[in-house]
């Protein structure tokens, strides 16, 4: 593997995501958050020569890290899609699937994508770069109560009306264009010692809203629930409490809410077997190898 893929994105907790996916070599998988390609590659070196890897991303970057091997296949789309190219390719019911819901090196580290305020750059944070809406086309249209709904539910912001009161107060002078010009108006909400963190969570509150991130996962989880074969297992690595308490929620019970029904003899109800009942996170040496692993949760479910 070449510095640029290595670099495009360290794989956050490799081996337990290998371990967790019980990789067979004649089996037929999915990575949904291809990426730099570093799992898809682990995946394709376990497989056999009738075994089978389907990757998919909607960032035309992520096409320079296509796999040259005949047992994979690059599809540039977003993984709500799934059960159509799924059926497009083929391949309608597979043995594994894989999520890593983290944003990539790449894409904080390129100050042009605006995911990060280390850098300026435009407010852009769009995942697929055809998309219409940028970050700087939302701060400019959301109302103030959006503005402030987004905040509090995506960054868990307890000033959320604050920023978005100061936002819209600030665009009526001058549309708010760059990461620079976000962060002059909301840098006095924010004391020193948590002023990183909690930008942090404003950023993290926009890129979710911009690319529909909640929606699009709830989505992916029920066409994964209905592409996998019986047995086959479903591997997610989280970052954050919304996304995992929706992964959590789906594995215990099969919906969003966690509510596990039971059938007239009381026996539980749910279209998934735990994998790991503990959830799986980075030791020390991961996160010594990876520091953006230090967030990630990894969770995995059979379909029973």
């Amino acid at each position: 593997m070449d510095e640029v893929k290595v670099t495009y994105h360290v794989p956050a907790l490799l081996l337990p995501c290998m371990d967790a996916l019980d990789i067979k070599p004649d089996g037929v998988y999915v990575d949904v958050t291809f990426g730099g390609g570093g799992h898809s590659r682990e995946i394709v070196s376990r497989l056999g020569k009738d075994g089978r890897l389907l990757g998919f991303d909607q960032d035309e970057d992520a096409l320079q890290n296509a796999i040259d091997d005949s047992r994979f296949t690059f599809v540039r789309s977003n993984f709500c899609y799934l059960s159509n190219f799924l059926k497009y390719y083929g391949a309608e019911k597979v043995d594994g699937i894989l999520a890593d819901l983290g944003v990539s090196f790449h894409h904080f580290d390129d100050p042009e994508r605006g995911f990060s305020f280390r850098f300026d750059g435009k407010l852009d944070m769009r995942m697929n770069q055809k998309a219409s809406m940028t970050a700087a086309d939302l701060l400019e249209s959301y109302t103030e109560e959006q503005l402030a709904n987004m905040f509090y539910l995506y960054g868990e912001l307890s000033n959320a009306r604050k920023l978005a009161s100061a936002i819209v107060k600030a665009r009526s002078m001058k549309r708010i264009e760059r990461i620079s010009d976000l962060l002059a108006v909301l840098d006095p909400f924010f004391s020193r010692d948590k002023q990183k963190k909690d930008m942090a969570k404003v950023f993290q509150a926009i890129r979710i809203e911009v690319n529909h991130e909640m929606d699009v996962l709830k989505r992916f989880l029920m066409q994964a629930k209905d592409s996998l074969k019986p047995g086959g297992r479903l591997v997610i690595l989280t970052y954050h409490s919304l996304e995992d308490r929706l992964v959590k929620n789906f594995f215990r019970a099969g919906n969003f809410e966690g509510k596990v029904e039971q059938d007239f003899f009381g026996n539980r109800m749910t279209p998934f077997r735990l994998v790991n009942n503990k959830v799986i996170v980075p030791d020390d040496d991961e996160v010594a190898r990876n520091p953006r692993s230090r967030s990630a949760k990894l969770r995995a479910a059979e379909l029973v």
